[in-house]
């Protein structure tokens, strides 16, 4: 039966209901803190972004941030908030001080909404502001005021100081990483040469801003010398590496844009533009930008992005009277880079030997690329390899961030993803087989090996990462010997070819539980023996234990549960100092005997829990 829809049905909700009820809007999804895009670390940048616009503008160089289990402290020693607006700030939309660009000129948050959004999506919420030896505090919970303190004096020095916990109701049993906060810290400092911000005790800062990022996010040595330009409000570090894929790490106003925008679609096409013209040769975009890693910082008034979390940059100019983004980035690389390369002739002459080897790369593989796009377009036709979904992450709608491509082996387990799948954002590509090892081999190996040709043209990773089709790649294979195995080929094809897959946080390994236990009336799935012999203490008298020997097994019905609202996705992720090519060789090269100890050494930690602990 239809619902009525009268007048009854229409409801305006109050600023912190609807934060609440719509938390996807404000802080771009939820999650529990295994993943760095998760809602907790958005709230903690939020905070953290004001106080980076009070540094910005010349007050206060130093931010503590303390995080205690699931509370988070952050003290600046900026101006600190208005005495009379404390509350205001904190619990009134559309309400701060940076509408007046003269105050705020070129500041990351704009529209008064962050830091409301902490308030509303934490379970306590506390603002204190101290200017001129007076202070004004005031607490919230689910942004209800819960305290109005009185004003009073105070002998501490001028600041904003927030202290909140993010909502278990909302957030459910989350954990703050450090190796996140770190990056997220390291980041903001890298940017603003001068500023310490001090973490848990450790202080993070930078003397050389993006010349200090990328030494310290760099797994090797570069080809040449990083390139270090900067001018006012653009900054740029160059050099290339001896990996596949480009890497960009894109700022504005201090903000990492992690999808880019107009400023890293500038900064590509006005480096080609530079180094063709330098070199007076039209190479191929492509082997100027192989093996590249850059940075690019630029200062924007009042930016337009794309979302609340400012992931992308969506402005086309620089100001309301200034030049667009384009032309400020193509003017001011075609001027710095083009000089820089004519007085270091060696890095020139790098550069050069790099680009020439990836254009012979290139051509030696071209015949091979178009028989194998041919051949990808009939397989996926009329063999059915891809079972996709509608919505895709380079594409537009509204759900295009949960599109999800999980990666299976066999046609029973394929199957059954296949039947349970939410259409609309998963899709399912069938492995026949064991891949190949594809350690040291080269990018010839993608497009002669059918299986890697087709999963290559499944996720359309031809030209890098740009163009990917699933913001998440899944891989789901069995929990035993040969799952795991078929997990390590393809780990190592992705590191050796499409490693910005990895260092973008798009790929995953999906958990599907070992037992499932149950009686009449309630059903445990248990991901690990601890779970096991939780579920059985929890129902008693010889409740059925079925082992579930690969996913093929798991119906249809039950897989819904899995890859459903409650998925287990372990992401795979890289530390700043992993060398891909040393890991490599390490598990995927000859080097039997140093392998064989390394895993009789782990088998033997594993039998003993006395030795681990």
């Amino acid at each position: 039966m239809t619902a009525n829809y009268t007048d009854d049905t229409i409801r305006t909700l109050d600023w912190k209901e609807h934060i609440r009820k719509r938390p996807g809007m404000y802080i771009g999804k939820l999650g529990d803190g295994t993943l760095p895009d998760d809602g907790i670390y958005i709230l903690l940048k939020e905070v953290l972004d004001n106080s980076i616009d009070e540094y910005m503008m010349g007050f206060g160089k130093t931010i503590e941030v303390s995080i205690n289990e699931h509370s988070v402290s952050i003290r600046d020693y900026g101006r600190g908030v208005p005495l009379g607006k404390v509350v205001d700030v904190a619990s009134k939309m559309n309400t701060g001080a940076k509408y007046d660009s003269k105050v705020f000129k070129k500041s990351v948050g704009l529209n008064g909404v962050g830091i409301k959004a902490v308030n509303a999506l934490s379970s306590s919420f506390t603002i204190q502001a101290v200017r001129e030896g007076k202070a004004k505090a005031v607490d919230f919970s689910q942004g209800e005021i819960v305290k109005n303190h009185p004003q009073c004096n105070t002998p501490e020095k001028n600041g904003t100081e927030i202290i909140f916990e993010p909502d278990p109701v909302l957030f459910g049993k989350f954990t703050f990483i450090d190796e996140y906060i770190e990056t997220m810290l390291r980041n903001y400092t890298y940017l603003n040469t001068g500023l310490t911000i001090a973490f848990n005790g450790q202080k993070f800062q930078s003397k050389n801003g993006l010349l200090d990022l990328l030494q310290e996010n760099m797994s090797g040595e570069g080809i040449y010398p990083i390139i270090h330009l900067k001018n006012g409000d653009i900054e740029v570090a160059i050099t290339h590496g001896n990996q596949y894929g480009e890497e960009y790490f894109g700022f504005v106003n201090g903000q990492h844009t992690t999808q880019g925008g107009t400023h890293q679609v500038a900064f590509k096409e006005a480096l080609v533009k530079t180094i063709r013209d330098f070199y007076k040769k039209d190479f191929d975009a492509s082997d100027i930008r192989t093996s590249i890693i850059a940075a690019v910082s630029i200062k924007v008034e009042e930016p337009v992005f794309e979302s609340q979390t400012k992931t992308k940059l969506g402005s086309k100019d620089i100001g309301p009277d200034g030049p667009s983004v384009r032309n400020f980035i193509m003017n001011f690389l075609t001027s710095k880079l083009d000089d820089y390369l004519h007085k270091h002739g060696e890095t020139a002459s790098l550069l050069l030997k790099k680009i020439q080897e990836s254009e012979k790369e290139r051509k030696a593989i071209s015949g091979i690329k178009k028989l194998a796009r041919e051949r990808a377009k009939k397989s996926n036709l009329h063999n059915k390899k891809l079972r996709d979904c509608r919505a895709h992450y380079n594409g537009k709608g509204e759900r295009k961030n949960e599109s999800t491509l999980f990666i299976t082996e066999g046609d029973s387990a394929s199957g059954s993803i296949t039947k349970s799948r939410d259409v609309n954002t998963q899709a399912v590509f069938s492995l026949r087989g064991k891949p190949l090892n594809s350690f040291g081999l080269t990018k010839k190996v993608v497009y002669e090996n059918e299986e890697f040709n087709l999963l290559q043209a499944a996720l359309n990773i031809e030209d890098g990462i740009d163009t990917l089709r699933y913001k998440n790649v899944v891989i789901a294979t069995d929990a035993d010997v040969d799952g795991m195995h078929i997990r390590l080929l393809l780990l190592t094809f992705f590191l050796q070819f499409f490693p910005n897959l990895v260092r973008n946080q798009h790929l995953y390994i999906l958990q599907t539980p070992l037992y499932r236990v149950r009686n009449k009336k309630v059903t445990h799935y248990c991901y690990s023996e601890e779970e096991r012999i939780a579920a059985m203490a929890k129902l008693g008298k010889s409740p059925e234990i079925t082992r579930f020997k690969g996913l093929g097994e798991i119906s249809p019905d039950e897989f819904k549960h899995f890859i459903g609202p409650d998925i287990r996705l372990q992401p795979v992720r890289m530390k700043k100092d992993d060398d891909i090519k040393e890991i490599l060789t390490f598990y995927m090269g000859k080097n039997t005997p140093e392998r064989q100890e390394f895993i009789i050494n782990r088998l033997r930690v594993e039998e003993d829990p006395v030795e681990v602990a």
